[in-house]
């Protein structure tokens, strides 16, 4: 099995491999930790926060969100600040990628691409989940319209068939501003229409698309941004 992985990963890492001094990407090996966040494993997948998944500090957080997507520091330390609070490195101020799993802290019911918690696997990439996700991005873009169904079908699928299906007033708002981050770094601040290709990357093999064209927004993703972007999806929905 350990050669097995070892030909993945090189395989993987030179089909990977990066231009410009873009960090590579690498699968993470079977000891390495990893949340229920996409967005979090691609970073930790590419370096930008550290590989292995252990003792993520709130720095490592800004600054990995920063070199990676340039996104602002006040569009990430009140996440961060929550995620410390399920940490279990016995340092309240790092945490591990897989305490992110806690439900109802920052994890919550209808993810676009992870099942219920009620199901037992909150964690896990869910290709039937997503791909039914995917169904709304008919498209080379994604406009508001359609993330805005993309995330209100999910809602309604998980509520018919989880019977402790709960998300709280909170969660809901956190859930637009999931679909915000996808659009705003792989789309335009202003209209969204982010590109269906790079967004599909980011959750089926949690990887930045460098390779297929997309760079990093040259304008700082604010959290007025997201909130922008949150209200453009709320009025679609």
């Amino acid at each position: 099995m350990q050669l097995k992985y070892l030909l993945f990963a090189i395989v993987s890492a030179v089909s990977a491999l990066p231009s410009e001094n873009f960090p590579i990407w690498l699968p993470p090996n079977p000891t390495d930790r990893r949340s229920p966040c996409p967005m979090l494993n691609t970073l930790a997948n590419h370096g930008f926060l550290p590989r292995n998944g252990v003792n993520v500090s709130l720095d490592d957080l800004v600054n990995g969100l920063s070199e990676s997507i340039n996104l602002a520091a006040d569009a990430t330390i009140t996440p961060g600040e929550i995620a410390l609070t399920t940490s279990t490195t016995g340092n309240a101020s790092t945490f591990n990628l897989d305490d992110l799993d806690k439900h109802h802290i920052l994890e919550h019911d209808a993810s676009l691409s992870r099942n219920d918690f009620y199901f037992g696997d909150d964690h896990t990439f869910n290709s039937t989940i997503w791909d039914h996700t995917a169904t709304y991005f008919t498209g080379p873009t994604i406009s508001f319209t359609e993330a805005a169904a993309a995330r209100s079908n999910r809602i309604a699928r998980a509520a018919a068939v989880n019977p402790q299906f709960n998300m709280t007033a909170t969660e809901h708002t956190n859930s637009y501003f999931e679909s915000a981050l996808y659009m705003g770094v792989f789309g335009n601040l202003t209209t969204g229409n982010a590109v269906t290709n790079w967004v599909e990357i980011l959750f089926r093999q949690e990887r930045l698309p460098y390779l297929e064209g997309w760079r990093k927004s040259t304008e700082e993703i604010t959290f007025d941004d997201l909130v922008y972007l949150v209200d453009q999806l709320t009025a679609a929905t």
